[in-house]
């Protein structure tokens, strides 16, 4: 009978907790904003371009916040100098039509609101994408299909590689990898982005960049605050490979791009 009596009560505890509500009020300190710096050079024929902003602070909504007036500068190891101008879009800058060159060292030096920010980054060589196959798993019983990147790692270097796949020009999946277990051998990648629900006549663009080790870590990095690599992680900045304290990455890179059109029966 005692025992009972205890029980009841315990119930009639937990009841009572359940009954009472608190109003928990956050105190959301705003960090002082920092420069982000998002520069790209590849191996293209193209305006190079480099995205200059500040953060903002939790309560702002989510946005460019791109900032004016930067001095945006690039320079090789020969000692080259390639200038980037302001676009109408404010906080992007674009350089002249140019290429970089797998195996040459790059300087972008960045000068904003009286600070300076350099990174120093080299191009690795490149590694073409081969092919697209489409991958079927049955997951639990549900059969998905997927599409992978196919090429051939070179067994000579260490690589680290960058995958966009764009699905009716929109980027759905950006995930990296490097070859610790695949060196010198075929490597078929699946992106892990179901297809089913696409239909006849859409496109499909997968970009295969290869990247450098620092760039690596700052995407993989990336990955696994947003849990796309697994369950996520306790929050904090990539590791950027830019000075003076700025937020983002330097990354030059070389892309090799293959396309699929959708064919069903």
């Amino acid at each position: 009978m005692m025992k009972r009596i205890y029980l009841i009560g315990a119930v009639l505890c937990v009841l009572g907790m359940m009954g009472c509500e608190k109003v928990i009020k956050l105190d959301l300190d705003n960090a002082d904003p920092r420069i982000v710096i998002d520069a790209n050079v590849n191996d293209q024929f193209e305006n190079q371009t480099v995205r200059v902003s500040k953060t903002y602070s939790f309560s702002e909504s989510n946005k460019f916040n791109g900032i004016s007036g930067a001095k945006v500068v690039l320079t090789t190891f020969d000692g080259d100098v390639v200038n980037f101008n302001e676009t109408a879009v404010k906080g992007v800058y674009k350089s002249p039509r140019m290429r970089g060159k797998p195996g040459v060292e790059y300087t972008m030096t960045v000068t904003v609101e009286g600070k300076t920010y350099v990174s120093v980054s080299a191009m690795p060589f490149k590694v073409s994408l081969d092919s697209l196959t489409f991958k079927q798993f049955d997951f639990f019983g549900s059969i998905n299909t997927y599409i992978a990147a196919n090429f051939e790692d070179p067994g000579y270097t260490a690589d680290q590689y960058r995958y966009i796949l764009k699905v009716k020009d929109k980027v759905e999946e950006d995930a990296v990898s490097d070859d610790r277990f695949n060196n010198g051998n075929h490597v078929a990648n699946v992106l892990y982005y179901e297809l089913d629900d696409l239909t006849n006549g859409d496109t499909l663009e997968v970009e295969l960049q290869c990247i450098s080790r620092p760039v690596y870590k700052y995407f993989f990095t990336l990955e696994q605050i947003s849990g796309d690599g697994g369950p996520p992680v306790s929050p904090e900045n990539p590791p950027s490979n830019f000075s003076n304290g700025a937020l983002g990455v330097f990354n030059t890179y070389t892309s090799s791009k293959r396309t699929a059109l959708i064919k069903k029966p």
